[in-house]
């Protein structure tokens, strides 16, 4: 637990609060791709949630930023870049800052109810 200045408490129930909700989200549907290729879903949970549970590992303890980590990632024509441009195209990095914000602004209004 941290110690937080009560103007980062909005910014802490998006990112940190409510991030649960979005992980899930995020490897239902990594899950569901895979069922789609075939895989059983009990083992697509696992491969998952052990690909982000590796993935927030690695960002912890590397203390490169998260950017430098996709990068070393995708190799030049590969399938990682393929999958990293399909999400920029669909608007991926939109869609979590303005969900973000969304659940700040609600923050906000609830705290002065």
């Amino acid at each position: 637990a941290r110690i937080i200045a009560e103007p980062m408490i909005h910014p802490v129930v998006g990112v940190s609060g409510s991030a649960p909700a979005y992980v899930f989200m995020f490897i239902e549907a990594m899950a569901d791709a895979a069922v789609l290729g075939g895989m059983p879903r009990a083992q697509a949970y696992k491969f998952a949630a052990q690909a982000v549970m590796g993935s927030a590992k690695m960002v912890l303890e590397s203390g490169e930023h998260p950017g430098t980590l996709k990068d070393m990632v995708c190799s030049p024509g590969g399938t990682t870049i393929e999958a990293v441009r399909v999400l920029e195209e669909k608007g991926f990095r939109s869609a979590v800052i303005e969900a973000m914000v969304k659940c700040m602004e609600k923050s906000e209004k609830l705290s002065r109810s």
